[in-house]
């Protein structure tokens, strides 16, 4: 079932809440699909900022656009995404997605850590334009542990309520530590 997906859930509440033609961030590039996307949603007009430690995800993510007639307004950046203030500047970005956990189908062992996810989050934030959001979908449990989950959430909660909105969601029936999508809304 397509729509119960976390990644087509938030493609959704993106949708809904965004314009066409900005700048958006893939923060955890992967596979490419969130970059696919957000290049959709860019058009000729916007841009898309895409960062992955990993050059497997950077060679799916570029060779993904390419089979769908994308890319000339995507930058796909091999950088850690607590780094993404070295390539944007503040009050730039009208959407950033980030997917926390490993690349899937890819080496278990290399997944987002919890210090550099919040600076990444808190340093996205920056970025973010006022009206813009910001999509996490979280994943905890098995290889990538509680860790990450329990400080990006501690993180977002201490997020003044005068210049944020944030939205935290789960899957109410379901076991096994399913994926947590949170959005952020910068007033």
């Amino acid at each position: 079932m397509k729509q119960s997906q976390i990644t087509y859930w938030c493609h959704s509440i993106i949708k809904s809440q965004a314009e066409s033609g900005g700048t958006y961030i893939d923060a955890t590039m992967g596979n490419g699909h969130d970059t696919l996307f957000l290049c959709q949603m860019a058009g000729d007009k916007g841009s898309v900022w895409a960062f992955d430690i990993q050059k497997q995800a950077l060679e799916a993510t570029k060779a993904l656009l390419a089979e769908h007639g994308y890319g000339k307004n995507a930058h796909l950046i091999k950088d850690g995404h607590e780094n993404m203030d070295r390539y944007l500047a503040p009050q730039t970005a009208d959407v950033i997605c980030f997917n926390f956990g490993y690349l899937p189908g890819g080496d278990h062992a290399i997944a987002t850590k919890a210090q550099a996810s919040v600076t990444a989050v808190r340093k996205g934030l920056e970025i973010l334009k006022s009206g813009g959001m910001m999509s996490l979908c979280i994943y905890s449990g098995g290889d990538t542990g509680f860790e990450e989950k329990e400080r990006i959430l501690e993180y977002v909660k201490g997020l003044s309520s005068r210049e944020y909105t944030v939205i935290v969601n789960e899957y109410y029936n379901r076991g096994n530590c399913p994926p947590m999508p949170v959005f952020v809304f910068k007033r």
